[in-house]
């Protein structure tokens, strides 16, 4: 299931050039790829945080195609993909794109660790909302 959410280029993201400056990216699909942790799979981050779990990043690799400008309304996708080796990973697929052409595109793996430390792991009521989720081959 991909999902999607729309935001607009903010001023204070442009730089000299009058394009978005390469840090916001990943911040507009943090955003998308956080409301979709909370509305499809069920986490909240605060909730969670305040249980002892932490879900965390552990890698993401970007590629930036075109650059977004002052003011371009631009389409976020966040799609949910299951690790291909079976450990406690989850991988986002993840798009910007603005008049149906991908503006910038990444892989965002996260997993959750105790906040009082241990081993990566998904906590089950995660397992059973990706139970279904396409595996992501490398």
């Amino acid at each position: 299931m991909e999902y999607s959410k729309t935001y607009v280029a903010k001023d204070e993201h442009i730089d000299v050039q009058e394009i978005m400056d390469g840090l916001y990216y990943p911040f507009y699909m943090e955003y998308c790829r956080h409301d979709y942790i909370r509305e499809v799979l069920g986490f909240d981050f605060e909730t969670e945080a305040k249980n002892g779990v932490f879900m965390v990043l552990s890698n993401y690799s970007i590629s930036f195609l075109r650059s977004l400008k002052k003011g371009d309304e631009f389409k976020v996708t966040c799609e949910l993909f299951a690790d291909n080796s079976g450990a406690p990973k989850l991988h986002f697929k993840q798009s910007i794109i603005l008049n149906n052409k991908v503006m910038t595109k990444a892989v965002f793996t996260g997993t959750c660790v105790p906040a009082t430390g241990g081993r990566p792991y998904l906590p089950a009521s995660v397992l059973e909302k990706i139970k279904d989720a396409p595996v992501l081959e490398v």
